[in-house]
């Protein structure tokens, strides 16, 4: 964890301060006993003896309530002291939010904070600022791999089956047959026939061998019977389930396209036709549900993969990566509620992308009780530990889940977001206090590279407070937008049994501000009798997408776009992609509630000893929207195509949200005033502060302006085995279209 430090203590006088450098969190309690604690944090930028940096925080608006946890930006103006040392002179919060999105905490904390600054004695190491700044800055050069993968493109409609190396078999006693275990899709062996069936979308495919020859089978013989009729069984049980995301099912058939490496496919129903961007020199291919552009004026093709762009000449490639910050500039162009801004998230500069980035540092937190958490690990043979690099730690490579040996022999095993800690390698484990004190190094080339992101920030004699940010769950911020994965192949384990690890490609990940990261539709991934979230393999060691019990969301048919909005008022319907096959035969105008990706719970829900937040359950429709607004201010330092200006020293505010205009009977004419212009490195900050303090009690369907807007959830999480619950971020469901 960086080592930034910041002490604050409210109702003291000078001289009763103490650097405690060494000692976090920091508390601050107000004269009216509000409480609010600043976890150890994170800088971003040290130039000219002015610090940017984040920090975890939460706020008890009184004694005995549960803390609502949140993250926070603040600049601060450093001073020179004796022996390399820098006293805070000033700090200001730049930016705040909280997973409850109660507008309440950002005001109390920016007030609280800042009004202890000026008499605070805060000493900062000067050499430990450069070296967390430089480590950043390495690992932003050389840490994550954005070469591009195998991309292949297909006319047709196709399935992607992927393969970590050529196929691997094993017995499986549940289906009483051989399965191929190196893939999340359910291939099996028919021992009558000694053929392969694969199951996806609703259908059954049979081929002679794994890697090619799939063609779609009606008739199934006994064997493959029985485990159909198992897996229609469970998916009978979902449908009753309130909270279970339902498979989306094919109703055509398609071609299976097997990959033994790290593979993307992109695809048009036949040759690709193209439609306008408007007022833009963009145009994108209508006929595919891939993010598929051609810039006019390069005349190059450019795809969005697990947020990351590619160019080509032609789509059957070869692909360039291009960084999200020298696309074409028409990319930052793309109109708010138009058919393709989905991918604006994945664009520099733009609002989506900074209010992503601001989602991907949300803690989701949890206390655990210490006397009943319990963690099972288990391996396949003796416990084999193998070096990280660039630390002092080791990692079991044959363990069910992410289990660490330090040089003093202590053992940290990491279970579904929660530390726990034993003197031996098979237990028995206890919560931990602490975090094994090297795993901030850890880089992106190991498959523990996501641990740094799960945090313990404080504990009492019965419980422990711990969180996770998304990165936990393969939600990376890099440089100017959030990408999934590391890039990198981690090589899985295979003895007795099949450890995957967690990947970057083959799935088709893509980010919209619903759900965070989700899966191409209707990839049916199956392990064992039933779909991948209801079977975890030996120990519940499968993780494809990181933690056991994490699995992300199906994305949206379609839905390449209106996710931000506003489009007029009464124009025509959002245009849907222009392919037939296995089209939904209900879009309406936007997924109806029943039919819209499932939020996830977080992780830690419905585990025994662990009290998280519950979710918040969306709004059914977004309330209208006025007509039009003015055209925003750029942010020159991080759009593409736009030369970047000096770097402000500090950032404008902008105003507060917890006051909201007087609702009005009808739409206006205009939108709500513009953002202020961003600065030219980080996100720009809102400031809540001097937003209005109030909001309408009960506001009409139809309000006069559009609600301020709101962080959305980190990607989707799986249900896990009894929780109360603290709440994820909400976020506004796109509007109805008319």
């Amino acid at each position: 964890m960086y080592r930034l430090v910041i002490l604050i203590m409210a109702n003291l006088m000078l001289s009763k301060y103490s650097n405690g450098q060494d000692s976090w969190p920091k508390k601050i309690t107000s004269a009216d006993g509000v409480v609010v604690t600043v976890y150890e944090p994170q800088p971003e930028n040290y130039t000219n003896n002015n610090i940017t940096a984040r920090a975890a925080v939460s706020v008890r608006k009184k004694a005995g309530d549960e803390p609502v946890f949140g993250v926070m930006w603040f600049e601060a103006v450093l001073e020179p002291g004796n022996e390399g040392a820098l006293g805070v002179k000033s700090i200001t919060v730049s930016k705040s939010k909280f997973s409850d999105n109660d507008e309440d905490y950002n005001i109390l904390l920016k007030t609280i904070v800042e009004k202890e600054a000026p008499v605070m004695n805060i000493q900062l190491d000067s050499k430990r600022l450069n070296e967390i700044i430089t480590q950043q800055q390495i690992d932003e050069d050389s840490g994550i791999k954005n070469d591009p993968p195998k991309i292949l493109y297909r006319k047709k409609p196709t399935t992607l089956i992927v393969l970590e190396g050529e196929p691997i078999e094993q017995q499986d006693d549940n289906l009483k047959m051989v399965r191929v275990v190196n893939s999340p899709y359910l291939i099996i062996k028919n021992p009558d026939d000694n053929r392969y069936y694969l199951y996806g979308g609703n259908f059954w495919y049979s081929s002679a061998q794994v890697k090619t020859g799939w063609t779609n089978v009606k008739s199934l013989p006994s064997k493959i019977k029985t485990v159909d009729a198992a897996i229609k069984e469970q998916e009978k049980k979902d449908a009753g389930k309130k909270d279970e995301e339902q498979s989306p099912k094919f109703t055509v058939p398609t071609d299976i396209l097997v990959s033994t490496e790290a593979a993307e496919l992109i695809q048009t129903e036949g040759d690709p036709t193209y439609k306008p961007i408007a007022n833009s020199t963009l145009l994108y291919v209508d006929n595919s549900l891939d993010e598929i552009f051609k810039d006019i004026e390069s005349q190059k093709n450019f795809i969005l993969l697990s947020g990351r762009w590619y160019s080509s000449a032609t789509l059957e490639g070869p692909w360039q990566y291009v960084p999200s910050d020298k696309l074409p500039a028409a990319f930052a162009s793309i109109p708010e509620g138009s058919e393709k801004d989905g991918v604006l998230a994945s664009i520099a500069g733009t609002d989506a992308s900074q209010e992503a980035i601001v989602d991907a540092n949300i803690p989701q937190a949890a206390k655990v009780d210490r006397a009943n958490a319990t963690c099972t690990v288990s391996y396949d043979g003796d416990p084999k530990f193998e070096s990280i690099p660039n630390t002092n730690l080791l990692l079991a490579e044959n363990a069910n889940i992410t289990v660490m040996r330090t040089p003093n022999n202590q053992f940290y095993a990491l279970e579904n977001g929660i530390w726990f800690k034993s003197t031996s390698a098979y237990g028995p484990w206890e919560v931990a206090n602490e975090r094994p004190s090297d795993v901030e190094k850890i880089p992106p080339s190991n498959r523990a590279y996501n641990t740094k992101y799960v945090y313990i920030y404080e504990t009492t004699p019965q419980y422990v407070y711990v969180g996770y940010t998304p990165g936990y769950l393969g939600c990376y911020h890099y440089r100017h937008t959030v990408i999934w994965g590391t890039g990198w192949y981690y090589r899985p384990w295979y003895r007795r049994h099949y450890f995957p690890r967690p990947v970057t490609w083959g799935f088709g990940m893509h980010y919209n501000p619903w759900t965070g990261w989700t899966i191409n539709y209707c990839l049916s991934f199956n392990y064992g009798w039933f779909h991948y979230h209801h079977y975890h393999g030996f120990g519940g060691a499968y993780g494809w997408f990181g933690p056991p019990m994490f699995y992300p969301p199906y994305r949206p048919w379609g839905w390449n776009g209106g996710y931000y909005g506003p489009r007029p008022y009464n124009s025509r319907p959002l245009h849907r992609p222009n392919v037939i096959v296995n089209r939904p035969a209900n879009l309406n105008n936007r997924p109806a509630v029943n039919t819209r990706p499932a939020v996830q719970p977080n992780i830690y829900q419905n585990r025994k000893a662990i009290v998280t937040r519950d979710k918040i359950q969306r709004p059914v429709t977004r309330p209208a929207i006025p007509d039009t607004r003015p055209v925003r201010p750029v942010n020159p330092a991080t759009r593409p195509g736009v030369t970047r200006p000096t770097q402000p020293v500090t950032r404008p505010g902008t105003p507060n949200p917890s006051v909201r205009p007087a609702p009005k009977p009808t739409l206006p004419s205009t939108r709500p005033s513009p953002r202020p212009t961003q600065p030219s490195v980080r996100p720009a900050i809102p400031d809540p502060s001097s937003r209005p303090s109030t909001r309408p009690v009960n506001p009409p369907s139809n309000p006069a302006t559009k609600p301020a807007v709101r962080p959305r959830p980190s990607p989707g999480q799986a249900v896990q085995p009894s929780i109360s619950t603290q709440k994820e971020p909400a976020r506004h469901a796109p509007r109805k279209r008319d």
